[in-house]
């Protein structure tokens, strides 16, 4: 097991605060966000120095029906030998759903969104992270994440979830504090629970973060500071097992330099004082020597009987993301309330990441930008990535007339043309307009 020690996530708005920080000994970044051949100076600079550098994948999803795709495991491991990286993470999350294995048209959540704790689940999430095992170059860990909803008909607590995870993957664990929090607020599941039967010894590292309750609800924001409740989990954590790596995750609403040293500092109180007590806290029993380098082959991995499970997953998922992301009826067992919240919310990513993908748009709109694309959001799913997501509202924008007339749509037409097309597009207007009038017509 590598030990890390205290870390950050490194992120390009706080670059030059994490170098100058003292006590950091490595950083994460979202592997996503790399291109391997042209690294961020702020983080050639920290390897030179020894730092170690962490990828952390967003969108394999590992706990999707179909299996993960190779080229999205080329890229991660790719990033993994770019860094010298000693490991690389992921979530047990799903974040697509449809396609062939139900029929249906490919969704996209641009989020990570929970799996049932279920059988059927759990094949499917071993047989992926066999498969990517497989094709990574470093061990892998695997992250709980937040959630607003849970799934009917779960046959497992999350600690249970994870320990047979393990036990059959023999893969790492990243087990995030501040996730538990959510669900303890969220879905009343206890984090001491979770804890006591999580096998500890597979804990790669761990992360904090901060989050807000609004409602009732707690969100994961990674936006706030760090709250007591996240850091009384840590302690317990630490009073069971000695984390390899602790790591602060920031990701929006950045404070200076001297908050987040505050707040590194207030994490490696958290961890001693869980030291001082280590051995205290009972240990659920057979999690000692549960973790195993080298796990027997998952079922149900490539068999027909696994593909009939997959295509179980694969309804359930689409059903459901369906619900969230095009407006299709409420699969029978949500609780409505919490799939509206949960629904809200991904529009309102989508939004805000768009908005930074593609700054021109809110520059143009202005005020009216949020709610039409809140408005766009209701009924369109994404059907790639956020910048198709862009190109698809300015079009909804376009079409749909009202929202944007004289100098405001003549810019949106400009940048949808500058962008829409395989190569850049011809200087001339008749040739634009008349582009433009083909390409609409044929969506």
């Amino acid at each position: 097991m590598v030990r890390l020690g205290t870390g950050i996530g490194w992120r390009p708005e706080i670059a030059d605060a994490v170098e100058r920080m003292p006590g950091v000994d490595w950083v994460e970044v979202v592997a996503e966000n790399l291109c391997p051949g042209h690294l961020p100076e702020s983080l050639v600079r920290l390897r030179e120095r020894g730092v170690t550098v962490v990828p952390h994948g967003v969108s394999l999803g590992l706990g999707g029906a179909e299996r993960p795709d190779e080229g999205r495991l080329a890229a991660l491991a790719e990033r993994a030998e770019a860094l010298g990286a000693p490991l690389v993470t992921e979530h047990i999350a799903f974040v697509r759903a449809g396609g062939p294995l139900t029929a249906s048209a490919p969704l996209e959540a641009g989020h990570l969104l929970p799996v049932p704790r279920t059988r059927d689940a759990l094949d499917v999430l071993c047989a992926n992270v066999r498969i990517a095992q497989r094709a990574l170059p470093v061990p892998l860990a695997v992250e709980n994440i937040a959630a607003l909803i849970s799934w009917p008909g779960e046959e497992m607590t999350e600690g249970q979830f994870l320990y047979e995870l393990v036990e059959r993957t023999g893969v790492r664990l990243l087990i995030d504090v501040a996730n538990l929090h959510t669900n303890h607020v969220n879905r009343g599941e206890d984090p001491a629970e979770a804890l006591a039967e999580l096998p500890v010894e597979a804990i790669a590292y761990v992360h904090v973060a901060g989050g807000v309750e609004k409602d009732g609800v707690w969100h994961d924001s990674h936006a706030h500071p760090v709250p007591r409740p996240v850091l009384d989990i840590l302690t317990d954590l630490a009073s069971r097992v000695a984390p390899p790596g602790v790591l602060l995750e920031r990701d929006e609403d950045f404070p200076g330099a001297g908050e987040l040293e505050r707040e590194l500092t207030a994490i490696g109180k958290a961890v001693r004082a869980g030291s001082r007590t280590r051995g205290a806290q009972p240990v659920a029993e057979g999690v000692r020597g549960a973790v195993v380098e080298s796990a027997p082959e998952a079922p149900g991995a490539d068999d027909e009987a696994g593909e009939r499970v997959r295509e179980r997953v694969a309804l359930a998922q689409t059903a459901l993301l369906s619900a969230l992301v095009a407006g299709t009826p409420v699969p029978e067992g949500f609780d409505r309330t919490r799939l509206g919240i949960q629904a809200r919310a991904l529009a309102a990513k989508r939004a805000g990441v768009v908005a930074k993908v593609a700054p021109e748009l809110p520059a143009v709109l202005g005020t009216a930008y949020r709610p039409a694309f809140l408005s766009y959001a209701q009924s369109r799913p994404m059907r790639g990535g956020y910048r198709q997501d862009a190109l698809d509202f300015v079009e909804w924008a376009l079409l749909s007339g009202g929202l944007a007339e004289g100098r405001a749509k003549r810019e949106l037409r400009e940048w949808w043309l500058d962008r829409s097309g395989p190569a850049p597009r011809r200087r001339s207007r008749v040739t634009r307009v008349a582009r433009m009038g083909r390409v609409l017509m044929r969506r």
